[in-house]
This record gives C-alpha cells, structure tokens and sequence, in this order.
C-alpha cells in the first residue's frame, strides 16, 4: 500500500494541534510486565455492558504484545506534574533507568496491571479486541475497575510540548459579569515581565479611578492572546512576536538581551560577552513561548549551539538556578533586585550580538472601543514607559 509522503506530514502536522491527555498504558501477567507512554486514547462508549475505551500502541512496542498475552492493561491518566513518569515510559531515559516501573510507585489494579499510586485517574481494563491499523495496534478495553483521583489537573500534550489546562470562561459568561459590573477591566499580561511592569501600573489606576476593580490573566503568549480574542480580556501585554494579524499593537518598550550569572561564574569577570564565550558553558533556558525560540535563535545564529542543561517556564526558577552556578542565561526582563529568591548574588553583563530587541506592545482586538476604563489603563502604559524613567529600565 502506497503512503502519500505529503498528505502524511500534514496530518501529522494538523493533529499536533490536537490537544490530548498524557497516558501510562501498563499491563502485567504471565506474559510480564509492562508499560508505554501514549496519547491515543478514547472514550468508545458507555452504554455498553461494561464501558469501553480505545488504546493505540505502536506494534513494535514491547508493550503491545505483552498487552495481547496478558489480555488486560490499565490505562494511567497523568498529573501535570507528572511528566517526569512521562518521558521515563517514552524511553527518554533509558541509558540511565534500566527498569521503567523505577520511576514511581506501583499498585496493581484488579486485573494485575500496575497502576501508578497518585495518577489523575486509573481505569483497569480487560482488552475486548484489537485491531491493527498501519504502524499501530487498536486495543479495545472493557472498564472493570476505575481510580479517580479527589483533586489535580491533566498533564496535556499539545504542539509537540507538555501542557496544563486552564479555565478559560465563555464570552457569554464574560459579558454577563461585565453588564453586571460597568467598571470591571480584564487585562493580560505575558507571565514573565508582568510583575515588573502591572503594579505600579495598577498602582495609579487605583489612584485615579478606586473604584474600578482589575482582574488579570496571566500566562504565555498564546494563552493571553488567547484571551483577546475570546473577549476575555479587553486588553494585554505581550511581546511583539507572532501575533495574529486581528491584533491592533500600541509599541511600549524595547528589552535588550542580556547574560546572567551567578556572582562567581567565570565570565562574571567581563564586562561584555558574546554567543562565542558562552558556548562551552551550560545554559539554564527560560523555557516559554516565544522567549526559548528568542534566546537559542541568537546563539543559533551566531553559530553557537546553545549547551542547555536545565530549563523552567518560571523566570524566578530561572534566575534561582542561574544564581547557584548551574549554568548562564539570556534574559529580557531585568528585575531591580540582583539576588535571587533565596538570597544568592546575580550578575547581569551585556550581550554583545546581532539580536533585536524584544519589544513589548500593548494589545487589543481590532476594531474594539475600549471601556473607559481600558482607554485609562492604556493611557497610563503609555506614560509610564514614555515619560517615566523608571519604566525605562524596566
């Protein structure tokens, strides 16, 4: 059978996008014991005598076939702080764990088939059939038994990365809480510099109009223009990078890049630094859309491969691992204070390299007319980055 190279790339490509649960499908019994990471999985249905869900695993995963012996798995719904269980089970460390299972701890369901401890949810499954369709094993399972979990989050997989989900209201619910509330105004912010530009913003807000109450929506650049355009917020903060084109943008600011080190790393003794000096040098990557694209693309084009040895999507985790010697980073947002959250000295030292600046914009859905309150708070942006020297430095 002929495969259409093309038409595969793009489904691939399109079912990306495809947000899903992350998923530890574990069997045990005469055949042994085993596990795999998938994302595949699916309610069949629950009007049968027993509910029935779906499983994909790869047929040459060792998985599969001690699945078709065993005749039974438990499918192990994930945590979002979980991921760890995640790339184990992916095989991401196998040079290092030579037992998978090594990774958490284990109960066995009913059928046998291990479960992880604390997973979001455990359902334990006899398998009803299976069928193979190209590179991949469908395996239909009857629900015996089910483990529910009494709080927690999914760990998501979406665009190829890990992910949390986050509630995000309907426009209906939106407009009712602001007919109900004239001076309510939903602003978001890009999570990484919001600390260090909204309150003193909403500081003078506060000053001239007390009564308006701010709600913010904070997180990376596609969850806040995400917002935008749900009508969730009236307006945000973000960077001025890959926005969507039904964005109207007043320019704020422009973030150079810089290098930051623990007080006593090696390059700490120059003033200015280039991508050349850090490549032998581990790199602490502020690991969030579109700040880890930014910074490795400056390296990258330098021709430096950037070293990366650890990683957070918290900019305060960043700067804290930075400030213990276990690696540089290239940031934007400077922070007045130099010590870290747990009071280790930080140093900043200019980055000396063909790299525009990240330049923070203000945003709103084209073609809205702003709230009153909106048309104030973007005023006061305006001013506290052209006229106040403190924004300046921001």
């Amino acid at each position: 059978m002929m495969i259409d190279p093309q038409l595969r790339e793009k489904f691939l490509g399109g079912m990306s996008h495809a947000a899903c649960t992350v998923n530890i499908v574990t069997t045990d019994g005469p055949a042994g014991r085993a596990g795999v990471t998938v994302s595949a999985m699916a309610s069949v249905s629950a009007e049968t005598p027993r509910p029935t869900l779906l499983v994909c695993v790869h047929h040459e995963s060792l998985a599969a076939s001690k699945m078709h012996d065993n005749g039974v798995f438990c499918v192990n719904v994930l945590r979002d702080d979980q991921a760890y269980i995640s790339d184990t089970f992916a095989g991401r460390f196998k040079e290092t764990l030579q037992d998978k299972f090594e990774c958490a701890d284990w109960l066995p369901m009913p059928s046998g088939s291990p479960r992880v401890v604390d997973p979001l949810v455990g359902f334990d499954c006899t398998i009803a059939s299976s069928n193979r369709i190209g590179a991949h094993y469908v395996f239909f399972g009857e629900v015996n038994d089910i483990f529910i979990a009494e709080r927690g989050s999914p760990l998501i997989y979406a665009n190829r990365a890990y992910g949390a989900t986050s509630r995000i209201e309907t426009a209906a619910s939106i407009g009712t809480a602001k007919n109900a509330s004239k001076n309510t105004l939903s602003v978001g912010c890009f999570h990484t510099f919001s600390p260090y530009i909204l309150p003193e913003i909403i500081e003078r807000m506060h000053m001239r109009s007390p009564e308006v109450l701010i709600e913010l929506v904070e997180g990376d650049q596609r969850r806040v223009q995400e917002s935008l355009q749900a009508g969730e917020t009236e307006l945000a903060l973000l960077y001025d990078i890959d926005l969507h084109g039904e964005l109207d943008k007043t320019p704020l600011t422009e973030l150079e890049p810089y290098v930051l080190l623990a007080e006593g790393h090696p390059l700490a003794q120059k003033n200015t630094l280039t991508p050349k000096d850090l490549a032998e040098y581990p790199m602490v990557l502020l690991d969030a859309p579109p700040s880890r694209d930014y910074f490795t693309g400056i390296l990258e084009s330098a021709g430096v491969r950037p070293n990366i040895s650890l990683r957070s999507s918290s900019l305060e985790m960043v700067r804290g691992m930075v400030a213990h010697g276990l690696g540089y980073s290239l940031l934007a947002t400077k922070p007045a204070s130099s010590m870290s959250y747990d009071g280790r000295a930080l140093v900043s030292r200019v980055l000396c390299a063909d790299a525009k600046p990240s330049q923070v914009v203000l945003t709103k859905r084209k073609g809205l007319r702003l709230s009153q309150p909106a048309q104030q708070f973007h005023d006061f942006c305006y001013d506290f980055f052209h006229t106040n020297s403190q924004g300046e430095n921001k």
